[in-house]
């Protein structure tokens, strides 16, 4: 039998886990998938917005998949730093998959970024949806926020901000989160992106929603628009179908398109999506916190990229959320590629001084970076998955000290177990039936832990 352990129980360590027990070259494979947290699922629990059901629902598939007799789920066994050491796993598997994700979000690099009210995306997404390591957020006094980025989070992120508090009572958002949104006194969000529209990432269902919000206005500036050549010079039919939807919406937002006048008319709040312009510096107030952004105006370079006019122009904000990328962190006891925050790997095997770690594997954005949406997992998990089972016969040869868990716990470790997790989910829609809710996340770990049983 070869026991192998996967890290990580997002998307790509669900599905690393899958692919194992369901092929057929070696049969026997059984599966532990271990995860920090005590809660699985990773980013589709505490990444994917609560007000976006469709996304969340794939936890159903996710699910089934943990539920396999093959497949054991321990978490809230930390690997690496303080937990177990990637060594003494290896003792106890056979193989290891890495599957641990972009934990690290990318600065602006620009003057002023340390001010309070100054913020990751990564921060507020983890905020509102209860990660036990997230910080607060007092949006109290915040009358404008700006968001750089145009990418799906960035469009997350400012919806929430925009968004009233009865469209997100029917979710699982933390009471604490929900709170402080119901108290804010945000009225315009501002998401700005140094690229015209048509460079843009988000993708055009993120992008419509930010019109159909209710009491909120949407508003672009008809001249940034004009400044993209594939929006004026009549480009657009060669750009990707995603990129040309993109425009038709914006070009509508704007008053030049078949939905007609400006959605921002009358509205409660106002949503301003800004295009050419690249942050150089967060302006401070006196005491400390942040004011506003100054930005200079950029212009295509006929290269594809953007350069500098020498123009500037300041946004009033009392939040700053950058949403610019995300980065991996070391592993202590994995090799690290700090350039491109990833495990250096040939075809899914960890490579230690040029050389294939046979036994040590890697998936996921650790593995590729933070590229692909869901469902990418899916062939990079099949590939790594293939690499092992090439490596399989040399594998199942080393003799194993016995059950896996009970070293974990021998080690000092408390996993939490299936039945564990079934706990906390009774225990969310517990409270969510106290609040006058639905299921309700439980944010921090000692609610987790003590859900679990282990608290």
């Amino acid at each position: 039998m070869l026991r192998v352990a996967v890290v990580g129980s997002g998307p790509s360590g669900v599905y690393a886990a899958q692919t194992l027990v369901q092929q057929r070259e070696v049969p026997g494979v059984r599966v532990d998938v271990l995860d920090r947290l005590p809660a699985p699922y990773g980013l589709v629990r505490y990444g994917v917005a609560p007000d976006h059901e469709k996304i969340k629902s794939l936890t159903g598939n996710l699910r089934s998949v943990l539920e396999d007799d093959r497949i054991r789920f321990l978490g809230n066994v930390e690997v690496g730093g303080e937990g177990l050491p990637t060594a003494r796993l290896l003792e106890l598997y056979h193989a290891v998959v890495y599957c641990v994700g972009a934990a690290r979000d990318r600065m602006l690099g620009i003057p002023g970024e340390e001010l309070a009210g100054v913020h990751s995306a990564t921060a507020f997404v983890s905020w509102y949806s209860g990660h036990p390591d997230a910080g607060s957020f007092d949006l109290g006094g915040v009358r404008s926020a700006v968001v750089v980025g145009a990418g799906n989070v960035a469009v997350d992120v400012t919806r929430m901000l925009a968004r009233g508090v009865p469209e997100l009572e029917p979710t699982d958002m933390p009471q604490p989160a929900l709170g402080a949104l119901a108290e804010s006194g945000v009225r315009t969000v501002t998401m700005v992106a140094r690229r015209g529209p048509s460079q843009a990432k988000f993708t055009t269902k993120e992008l419509r929603e930010l019109g159909t919000l209710p009491g909120v206005g949407t508003r672009v500036e008809p001249a940034e628009l004009a400044l993209d050549p594939a929006y004026a010079g009549g480009a657009a039919a060669a750009l990707p179908a995603v990129a040309r939807r993109n425009l038709e919406v914006l070009r509508g937002w704007a008053g030049a398109g078949p939905d007609g006048a400006d959605a921002a008319v009358d509205a409660a709040r106002e949503i301003r999506l800004r295009f050419y312009l690249r942050p150089v510096e967060v302006l401070g107030g006196p005491d400390g916190r942040v004011r506003g952004l100054r930005f200079e105006r950029t212009a295509p370079d006929g290269r594809g990229g953007v350069t500098g006019t020498g123009a500037y122009e300041d946004v009033e904000a009392q939040l700053v959320l950058r949403s610019v990328g995300y980065l991996g962190v070391p592993l202590p006891g994995l090799p690290f590629d700090a350039a491109t925050g990833t495990v250096p790997h040939a075809a899914g095997r960890v490579v230690r001084g040029g050389r294939a770690s046979v036994g040590e594997y890697v998936a996921g954005w650790i593995k590729r970076g933070p590229t692909g949406v869901i469902g990418t997992n899916r062939p990079c998990a099949k590939e790594t998955v293939s690499s092992l089972l090439q490596d399989a016969g040399a594998l199942a040869r080393r003799e194993l000290p016995g059950d896996p868990l009970d070293a974990l716990r021998v080690a000092g470790l408390r996993p939490v177990e299936w039945p564990g997790w079934l706990s906390i989910e009774a225990a969310e829609e517990a409270l969510g039936r106290s609040l006058g809710r639905r299921s309700v996340k439980i944010p921090d770990w000692a609610g987790l832990r003590s859900a679990a049983g282990i608290g």
